[in-house]
């Protein structure tokens, strides 16, 4: 007999047509024994109790780069892997990352409504004419993962400058480093929030970061909702501390907040950074690598080790 493979969201036939050779596959959530590997996202909570229900469980393959709501270190203590697919949709975030800052900067959305309510570019042509160009701008990125690198080569090619905060200072990239969210937003004219957002780092891009950002900031977010502070958000873009703002995640999703949706001054898109149909079938590929190698008794190449 098989054993199973549990999705606990649901990702499509061929997807599961990648399982069926090793796998019963289920989307049966009960706690039961025989199931030994779990696909999920980093957004779907596996805590220990969780993990206690399935007690052959080998493998928690998160599919995307997030698993902040899985407890690693739980699963370290019962012998289960937690992967994930880091890398296999960076370039498409990283695009979207791009196209939500023109979107913000340039008044893409602003412009689309007033040309379908038949008034060219508005009773204010000066928002439309006369907003900063993104060429020649200094672009903080926060968070210089996989996601982020690839933010900064884009970036680049806009001939602007970049500068990042992370972790620790990276000796591969030429790009100017600064010690803190506030430094870097001292520094720069917009902010794109890349970093892989958990308890730890919770509304990172806080009151003190918007205001250090100024009343010319944008700020773009393709984290994590968690990462920004919505409520000092919600104010800066209302009092005209920031200009704009470019929003693909948001804190309780996929509720978003209801002022959100009457701002004029930001983007909203429904978490699809990562979806295009190419990053699909690369983190699809990775979830297989990962459960098979696992299964197989090898160390899968995504396996998180940090706790």
């Amino acid at each position: 007999m098989k054993p199973t493979l549990l999705l606990a969201i649901p990702l499509g036939k061929a997807f599961e047509a990648k399982f069926t050779d090793r796998f019963e596959v289920s989307a049966d959530m009960t706690p039961r024994a025989g199931v030994e590997a779990l696909v999920t996202v980093g957004t779907i909570g596996a805590d220990g109790a969780f993990m206690d229900g399935f007690p052959d469980l080998k493998i928690i393959a998160c599919f995307g780069s997030g698993y902040e709501s899985v407890d690693v270190a739980a699963a370290k203590a019962r012998g289960i892997a937690v992967t994930n697919t880091v890398g296999a949709n960076a370039a498409t975030v990283a695009d979207l990352a791009v196209g939500l800052l023109l979107a913000s900067m340039r008044h893409v959305v602003y412009g689309d409504a007033q040309i379908r309510a038949g008034k060219w570019r508005g009773d204010n042509v000066a928002k439309m004419l006369f907003t900063p160009s993104v060429t020649g701008r200094r672009v903080g990125i926060i968070g210089l993962g996989a996601i982020g690198r690839k933010i900064g080569e884009r970036m680049a090619a806009f001939e602007t400058e970049i500068g990042y905060f992370n972790r620790s200072k990276k000796s591969d990239v030429s790009w100017t480093y600064f010690a803190s969210p506030v430094e870097l937003a001292t520094w720069a004219d917009v902010l794109i929030v890349a970093h892989r957002a958990d308890e730890s780092n919770r509304h990172m891009i806080n009151a003190d970061v918007m205001k250090a950002l100024g009343k010319n900031g944008h700020i773009v977010n393709i984290s994590r909702g968690s990462a920004i502070d919505e409520d000092a958000l919600i104010a800066a873009l209302n009092d005209g501390t920031i200009a704009g703002a470019g929003l693909d995640v948001f804190d309780d999703e996929p509720n978003v907040r209801p002022e959100f949706l009457t701002m004029p001054n930001v983007v909203l898109t429904p978490h699809i950074g990562g979806g295009t149909i190419e990053a699909f079938a690369a983190m699809s590929d990775t979830v297989v690598v990962n459960v098979k190698a696992v299964m197989d008794g090898k160390l899968p190449p995504n396996l998180i080790t940090e706790v």
